[in-house]
């Protein structure tokens, strides 16, 4: 597939989410990502409010559904979303829930795989339960909690061609990249490119980070898209 640039709006008021969708969409950015901040900051209103905006844009609602997964995913498909974001560690039902609930509203299903034991397994059975997508999600928690124990900080690359290869359907990786890391995903077979969270956003304050920012943005947009179609999935 041809590489996709996800920008993650990991911000707490529709405003300045909208000020910084419009921003990314004229660098070259492809979807529109509803972070969780933004969700449980704003809701329903955060969602309705990007798709008023901008009609035609893919949105992602990051809900990282733990459970009730078909009300959640229904809400936010008739909200606008196209994509929404259930967890591997929720029980089989629900991500079943949030699959049928995609079928039924025409909404994508991004599986994601935060804190599996075993991370290629967790892909393994998002596909299996009929996900659209695999995140594959290293959380800002784990990371800074091993770091602060003196640990190596994971990386999701670590194990990201060990993914792709796992599964046939797209793969996204997420947690800690630097923009270098995050720019060249699809080289690992990971054409969904996701910046948020320290990328272009101060992780720990949840605000746009300085600079120019656009400029940067469209410098980064042109690289992934210079990549052209990925092969994704078992070789």
């Amino acid at each position: 597939m041809q590489p996709v640039v996800q920008i993650s709006l990991d911000l707490t008021n529709i405003d300045e989410a909208l000020s910084t969708a419009a921003m990314a969409l004229r660098a070259g950015v492809d979807w529109l990502e509803a972070g969780t901040p933004l969700i449980l900051a704003e809701g329903l209103h955060g969602i309705r409010a990007l798709r008023k905006a901008f009609p035609n844009v893919p949105i992602v609602a990051d809900l990282k559904t733990m459970d009730g997964g078909y009300l959640e995913a229904e809400m936010m498909a008739k909200a606008g979303a196209t994509h929404v974001v259930v967890m591997a560690r929720a029980h089989e039902e629900t991500i079943h829930c949030v699959v049928k609930a995609g079928k039924d509203h025409g909404v994508k299903v991004m599986g994601d795989n935060l804190g599996c034991p075993d991370m290629v397994a967790g892909a393994k059975l998002l596909e299996d339960l009929g996900c659209d997508y695999v995140v594959h999600h290293i959380g800002y928690d784990e990371r800074r909690g091993i770091v602060a124990k003196g640990g190596r900080q994971p990386s999701p690359l670590d194990q990201l061609r060990e993914v792709v290869q796992a599964v046939s359907i797209p793969v996204q990786a997420v947690g800690g990249l630097t923009l270098e890391q995050a720019v060249n995903s699809p080289s690992y077979g990971a054409p969904l490119v996701v910046l948020g969270a320290p990328l272009t956003v101060d992780a720990d304050a949840f605000r746009t980070a300085d600079g120019d920012l656009e400029s940067s943005l469209r410098l980064i947009c042109e690289k992934v898209h210079s990549y052209g179609n990925v092969k994704v999935g078992r070789a």
